[in-house]
């Protein structure tokens, strides 16, 4: 082969190397770009959501603290204190504290001043959450075997609910949810009429059906509300309630669904947990789909846990485990909004 021949076929292969690199470098950086569009396109990013640890340490120590008080019945001391108590608490994490004062009389013609408790977080937002308990305690342990008349401690009939709202409130206070939250505690939930029927339903959640007559905010309105309410108990069982089901069923399988993704399910259960009037249902009346979460037992008498209004619901019945999954839970519900 002379030397034009072999510059001849020099040329050629530098050609031919050169189409081969090129083509696959066009092929590569296609593929580079197919790749890049399908693991982060930009019309379907989303802001990564960092939710705060639910604090069972703390919460715990709130339900002490209000049990510390003695029984919270309305008109009584213990009532006023603890009230004084859950206003200071809530000012540390907001300035927008508000106590609702009114007066409610009972089924058995007692009259009696009410403390609704109230605070705001992103109180300028208009895409807002309620999320509520009752702080009060029952006058009487009338499903007990024992000392009937006497008030009971309520440690999870109406202290573990407020309890989990207060380490909430504490988490909102260090990493502000990007939507508006309201938290109140109800007063004169459990000042009613034992035995059941429609004669003594209205005569329970005296504090809830009084907000909903005179709202803190004239035409207050949330997207959705969250009632806490035994929720405290040791192996505490959470059942689908049959108003959440027919007036928030969407808010009510939220809730459960993400209990469970978080490991919770051995609490939310996936089971009727048939009626209950409580203070949601009112809530639901003015048009705040709202869901109940409240402890049961399918296996009991009356649907609850065996401690329910009897002196056994004090603080030995109070697990730190449950205050975690139900924090955890509605912190999850809470933080996996968007706000407008």
């Amino acid at each position: 082969m002379n030397f034009t021949s072999r510059l001849a076929s020099r040329l050629l292969s530098i050609l031919t190397l050169v189409f081969f690199l090129v083509l696959s470098a066009c092929s590569s950086s296609e593929k580079d770009k197919q790749q890049s569009e399908t693991i982060i396109p930009a019309s379907e990013s989303l802001p990564v959501i960092t939710v705060p640890v639910f604090n069972e340490d703390t919460a715990y120590a709130f339900v002490k603290a209000q049990c510390d008080f003695g029984p919270r019945v309305p008109g009584t001391t213990a009532h006023k204190n603890c009230a004084d108590y859950l206003v200071d608490i809530l000012k540390r994490y907001t300035p927008s504290v508000m106590v609702q004062e009114g007066k409610v009389s009972t089924y058995d013609g007692v009259n009696l001043d009410l403390k609704n408790i109230i605070a705001a977080f992103n109180p300028e937002s208009k895409n807002r959450i309620l999320l509520f308990a009752h702080w009060d305690t029952r006058p009487w342990a009338d499903h007990g075997s024992e000392r009937k008349s006497e008030p009971n401690l309520g440690a999870d009939d109406g202290a573990s609910g407020v309890a989990v709202l207060l380490e909430i409130a504490r988490q909102f206070s260090l990493q502000s949810p990007s939507v508006g939250v309201d938290i109140i505690f109800f007063d004169v939930e459990d000042w009613g009429k034992s035995g059941g029927g429609a004669e003594s339903e209205d005569s329970y959640c005296l504090g809830t059906q009084y907000w909903t007559k005179n709202l803190h905010v004239p035409g207050y309105l949330a997207n959705y509300g969250i009632l806490l309410d035994m929720v405290g108990g040791r192996n505490s069982k959470f059942r689908l309630e049959g108003n959440s089901k027919q007036f928030a069923p969407h808010i009510l399988d939220k809730v459960w669904k993400t209990g469970v993704n978080l490991g919770y399910s051995s609490y939310f259960l996936f089971q009727d947990g048939g009626w209950i009037t409580d203070d949601h249902v009112y809530v639901n009346r003015i048009n705040i789909p709202s869901i109940d979460i409240i402890g049961s037992d399918a296996g009991s008498v009356t649907g609850f846990p065996a401690h329910w209004h009897t002196h056994e619901d004090n603080m030995d019945v109070i697990d730190k485990g449950t205050l975690k999954a139900v924090g955890q839970t509605v912190l999850h519900v809470v933080y996996s909004e968007q706000g407008i």
